[in-house]
């Protein structure tokens, strides 16, 4: 999905707020321009929840394959009540979480040589990446990269998040990368 209304960060993360809402039978008003068009084109996201900077919880779709609107919601709760990392979010810490949804371009698979290759090629700051060894797989959002602004660390996280040693490097192993448009609530 490429183009988005002035509007879109407010409607995507006020989306994502209700669904929230609902499963936690609390009031909630859903945004004005909720049945804007542009949100039944297809579109992959990431909800990322923050509770004073820390992440409490983050779900998401690395391939579109349903409306944004429905990706966003169904990723909202997944992200509040599913992340096996976190319990569940309760009642009272939705006023205190602030909301995050990261929108995907289409993934485009890498070419490369060597781990060298490929970490010369990622654009710190800018890729999302997907990594893949045999049937283990894991992605970092390119918001990561603040934390870890080191190609190299950044693809040893990555690889341990996928459970391998953080070293591993074998002809199974696919990189394929991304870019988002993120939208931030304000603090709450």
């Amino acid at each position: 999905m490429t183009g988005f209304p002035d509007n879109a960060g407010a409607v995507l993360t006020g989306l994502a707020r209700v669904s929230i809402a609902q499963a936690l039978k609390l009031p909630f008003e859903v945004p004005a321009s909720a049945g804007d068009a542009w949100l039944d084109e297809p579109g992959a996201s990431f909800v990322t929840l923050t509770q004073d900077g820390q992440l409490r919880g983050c779900i998401g779709s690395l391939v579109a394959h349903r409306p944004l609107r429905d990706d966003v919601t169904s990723n909202a709760r997944a992200a509040a009540f599913d992340d096996p990392r976190f319990m569940p979010l309760g009642v009272g810490e939705l006023a205190r979480t602030r909301i995050e949804v990261s929108v995907l371009s289409v993934p485009v698979p890498m070419q490369f040589a060597s781990r060298q290759d490929a970490l010369a090629q990622l654009r710190p700051g800018i890729d999302g990446v997907i990594l893949g060894a045999g049937r283990r797989r894991a992605t970092f959002l390119p918001q990561v990269w603040d934390e870890l602004p080191q190609p190299d660390l950044f693809i040893a996280h990555l690889f341990r998040k996928a459970g391998l040693p953080p070293n591993y490097w074998g002809d199974d192993v696919t990189i394929s990368r991304y870019t988002v448009t993120a939208f931030l609530e304000d603090a709450p």
